[in-house]
């Protein structure tokens, strides 16, 4: 397994044109998100990234929400996404659309996310899968340039193991969009619509959405042990003792 933090820096997309069949994807990740969008309250919400502030989140019933990108004209804060010039506890839910795959350490991403994340606040995570149709693309050799492949693609599960160290709890997990896009979307969707639940773990895409728990998910056991106290001999064995000591 190769290392999540690298040395190289990666510029990110900062819009879905940028990113080959960028409209598509984002098409079938904004279907997901319109069903997570009711579920969220709060009173702040932040987007990250370009790939994240162009996502309609009008249904949410978070309606103070601040995109955070440099070039997005939709962004409304510019600001280095290791250091966020917020408070901490400061969001009721994140989404970060695409941004683990461009980011040179993501565990400093989602450290620098959970900061300003309030206790029982949600995180949405979407991401490219390697093991999919979209990601054995990135073997051809002229894709290496081309977003989505010019960037790292995690295992979902790997994500989710990094959710764990922060103590968050993984309430909805599903991978999408198993067929590639191309130009019968109808069909395509019903071909996908049948197939979903047997090739869900190929999907080219996937979504995470966790939450903040204030409690370890795991109970821990205490390092410190009760000391047994000795039991005082009674007269029979003091007796026999003094017996064998005079023999």
């Amino acid at each position: 397994m190769k290392p999540a933090r690298i040395l190289k820096h990666i510029e990110p997309p900062h819009t879905w044109s940028q990113v080959v069949n960028g409209e598509w994807a984002a098409e079938l990740l904004q279907a997901q998100l319109d069903e997570w969008w009711p579920k969220l309250f709060g009173y702040h919400m932040l987007k990250l990234g370009g790939l994240s502030c162009e996502l309609a989140s009008g249904h949410c019933n978070i309606q103070h929400q601040i995109c955070i990108d440099k070039f997005n004209p939709l962004h409304n804060v510019v600001a280095d996404p290791f250091a966020l010039p917020f408070v901490e506890k400061a969001f009721d839910a994140c989404v970060i659309a695409h941004q683990l795959d461009y980011c040179s350490d993501p565990h400093r991403l989602l450290r620098e996310v959970d900061r300003v994340i309030v206790d029982d606040g949600y995180i949405l995570i979407s991401g490219n899968n390697p093991v999919s149709a979209l990601g054995l693309r990135g073997i051809l050799p002229w894709n290496h340039k081309r977003f989505p492949w010019k960037g790292r693609m995690f295992m979902p599960m790997r994500v989710k193991d990094w959710l764990g160290v922060l103590n968050y709890e993984v309430v909805f997990h599903e991978n999408f969009a198993i067929l590639p896009a191309t130009r019968h979307q109808a069909c395509s969707a019903w071909v996908e619509g049948m197939v979903s639940d047997s090739l869900s773990s190929v999907g080219s895409m996937y979504l995470i959405v966790a939450r903040k728990r204030t409690v370890p998910l795991k109970p821990i056991k205490p390092t410190w042990k009760l000391r047994r106290q000795l039991a005082p001999l009674g007269m029979n064995c003091r007796t026999k003792a003094s017996r064998k000591q005079k023999c």
